[in-house]
């Protein structure tokens, strides 16, 4: 049970960092870089951040990767 709660703290603190980052235009890429499909029309738009989630999507697999190679090793 304890992991489980260290996990949720450091889940929530990972959301507070990004919301700030967010905030602070430390994010303003996303959804600018070369890939991203934007297509305006008259009455319509289209936008797919294609190279953008490709990258959160590394980002995020490396995370994960490095907190299993943490927590794999303590004992319960």
């Amino acid at each position: 049970m304890r992991q489980l709660g260290n996990l949720l703290i450091l889940g929530g603190a990972l959301v507070i960092l990004i919301g700030l980052a967010a905030r602070l235009g430390v994010l303003s890429w996303f959804g600018n870089l070369p890939g991203d499909i934007r297509r305006e029309g008259e009455r319509s738009a289209l936008f797919i951040p294609l190279t953008s989630m490709l990258v959160v999507s590394l980002l995020l697999t490396l995370l994960v990767n490095l907190l299993g190679r943490f927590f794999r090793n303590q004992v319960p």
